[in-house]
């Protein structure tokens, strides 16, 4: 086992998990760059500064986990972070459409299940495979972190409000499906609460990525200082919470 740290970034071979593997690497972390397309994740480890290296990780496989956790394993021996981060907004949205006119075509009463089923297994499902499979390797770290990579899309108590700016889209399928990784984040730092593994959700903000077709608003250092900051916490560190790097808590 390694004396140095060690973090696996899902969904890493690009945006917001490129800038957080880059970042961790920095900290003089070994980051493992998790990518489902392993060419992407090589090529994308080589603009690392530091010890990157490529981890073929298909969050809806349960093959490519095993084997992403075996590997971690053998060659490592413990996982210090795991961020969370591999999502997808849809399965088939047509590029140049907007988040307003895409958030119409996919209302509660029009939205596709096998595109519902599709998001879900990614954002959802897949976060709590690799939850699972990675578990035993956080636990022979010293003092493990897991950040989720949510939404403040998901947040019901912000959606619930009619004077929230965002309100009208929130809808069924990306919106939803953070909501309810927001439940698994809450499920797992309870779980973990006496173990010092803590466990906490990361709101980047509007952040200009392929998942919304660049439109967003932040860059995407912006999009991953919270989710560095959580993987980075100190033993007085808190767990179980919902936070966004400029407005602080957020509401489940």
């Amino acid at each position: 086992m390694q004396d140095k740290r060690v973090a696996l970034i899902t969904g890493a071979n690009q945006g917001i998990g490129l800038q957080i593997a880059k970042e961790l690497a920095a900290k003089n972390f070994t980051v493992l760059v998790g990518s489902r397309d392993l060419a992407r994740g090589v090529e994308s480890a080589k603009t690392i500064d530091g010890d990157a290296r490529a981890l073929q990780l298909d969050v809806t496989d349960r093959a490519s986990i095993a084997a992403a956790a075996k590997r971690i394993r053998e060659e490592l021996g413990r996982l210090d972070v795991l961020v969370n981060n591999a999502a997808i907004s849809h399965s088939g949205r047509r590029p140049g459409t907007t988040v307003e006119e895409y958030a119409r075509s996919t209302l509660a009463s029009n939205v596709s299940l096998d595109e519902l089923r599709a998001v879900f297994e990614t954002n959802v499902f897949g976060v709590v495979a690799v939850f699972q499979a990675m578990l035993p390797l956080l636990r022979e770290a010293p003092a493990a972190r897991i950040v989720n990579v949510s939404s403040g899309a998901g947040s019901l108590t912000m959606n619930a409000d009619p004077s929230f700016p965002w309100r009208s889209i929130f809808g069924p399928l990306y919106p939803a499906s953070k909501t309810a990784l927001n439940a698994m984040t809450l499920a797992m730092a309870i779980e973990l609460e006496s173990t010092g593994i803590k466990v906490n959700a990361a709101s980047p903000g509007f952040t200009k990525t392929n998942l919304n077709n660049y439109t967003g608003t932040e860059t995407v250092e912006e999009g991953a200082r919270e989710a560095v900051r959580l993987a980075l916490l100190g033993p007085d560190g808190p767990t179980g919470t919902f936070s966004h790097a400029t407005l602080g808590r957020l509401p489940w």
